[in-house]
C-alpha cells in the first residue's frame, strides 16, 4: 500500500473518531485527548532525548495528565476553578525531583520537562472549553468545536492538494522544503470559504466571529506544521512517532490544532 494511501485511511479514521466524540460526549472528547495527550508528550520527550537532554519524562506524563484532566473537569462543570491550583503543585515537584535524578544539565532538562507541557498538554487541555467558554451548566455547543477542527483539517488538507498540484514558490524552505506560497494561500482560502458555509449550519455565533476564527487557524496551523518540521529537522528525524501509518505520530497529526487551539480560545473568551 502506498504513502498515500495509508495517509488517506488513518486520516479518515482519526477524523471519523475525533467527530463521533464530539458528537457523542463532552466526556468522550475529554478521554480521547486525554490518550493523545499521554502518547503526544511521550513522543515529544522521546524525541528531545535524540537530542542529548533528558527531560523527567514520568513527571512531565503525570503533570501532563493532571493539566489535562483539571482542565477538563473545571470545563464541564465537575470542579471548581480553584482545583487548577494543583498545577502549580506539579510545576515545583518537577524542580525538586531533578534533584534526585543526578543529571548533567538540570536546567535543560527542567525548561524541556515544561516545554512538553507548554506545547502539547495546553493546547489539548483548552479544546475542553470551546463547547462552553462561559461556564454555563448544562451547556455543550459540539458546534464551535467541530467548527474548529473542520477548519483546521480544511486548511491543512486544502495546502497540501493545491502545493502539490500546483505549487513552485517555497513557503519556508529552511525549515520545510515541500511547503509551497501557493498550498498556503489555497488552504486559506478554502478555510475562510469554509467558514462562510459552516456559519450557515453553526449559527450559534456569526459569520463574522466564524471567518476571525478561520483566519486564525489559517495563520497559526500553517506555523504549528513550519515549527514542527523545525524541530524534526534540529535533530534528523522525518517524524515524532510512527502510530499513525502515513501520518506519523500524535503530534504530526495534531501541530495545527496545538498551535492554532491557544489563539482560538483566547478569542472564544474575549467573546463571552
Amino acid at each position: 500500500m502506498s504513502n498515500l494511501a495509508k495517509r488517506t485511511i488513518t486520516g479518515i479514521v482519526l477524523v471519523v473518531l475525533v467527530i463521533a466524540a464530539i458528537i457523542t460526549d463532552q466526556h468522550l472528547f475529554a478521554l480521547l485527548f486525554l490518550l493523545f495527550t499521554m502518547v503526544g508528550l511521550w513522543e515529544f520527550y522521546t524525541l528531545v532525548e535524540k537530542a542529548g537532554i533528558l527531560p523527567n519524562k514520568t513527571a512531565g506524563m503525570v503533570a501532563g495528565i493532571v493539566l489535562f484532566s483539571t482542565n477538563a473537569m473545571v470545563a464541564m462543570n465537575m470542579m471548581n476553578l480553584e482545583w487548577l491550583l494543583i498545577n502549580f503543585v506539579c510545576i515545583f515537584l518537577i524542580f525538586l525531583l531533578e534533584l534526585y535524578r543526578n543529571n548533567p544539565n538540570p536546567f535543560t532538562n527542567i525548561a524541556f520537562t515544561f516545554f512538553g507541557l507548554v506545547y502539547v498538554a495546553v493546547p489539548f487541555s483548552v479544546l475542553n472549553y470551546f463547547p462552553n467558554p462561559a461556564f454555563i451548566p448544562g451547556v455543550y455547543h459540539s458546534s464551535l468545536l467541530l467548527g474548529f477542527f473542520f477548519l483546521v483539517w480544511i486548511n491543512e488538507t486544502g495546502a497540501f492538494l493545491i502545493g502539490t498540484a500546483i505549487g513552485r514558490h517555497r513557503l519556508f524552505e529552511r525549515v520545510s522544503p515541500n511547503k509551497t506560497w501557493e498550498g498556503a494561500i489555497g488552504g486559506g482560502v478554502l478555510t475562510l470559504a469554509s467558514a462562510f458555509v459552516i456559519s450557515l449550519y453553526y449559527t450559534h455565533i456569526n459569520l463574522r466571529d466564524w471567518l476571525i476564527i478561520a483566519l486564525m487557524v489559517f495563520v497559526f496551523s500553517t506555523y504549528g506544521d513550519l515549527f514542527a518540521s523545525m524541530f524534526k529537522r534540529s535533530v534528523n528525524i522525518k517524524d515524532y512517532g510512527s502510530i499513525l501509518p502515513g501520518h506519523g505520530g500524535i503530534i504530526d497529526r495534531f501541530d495545527g490544532v496545538i498551535m492554532a487551539a491557544p489563539f482560538v480560545f483566547v478569542y472564544l473568551l474575549m467573546m463571552y
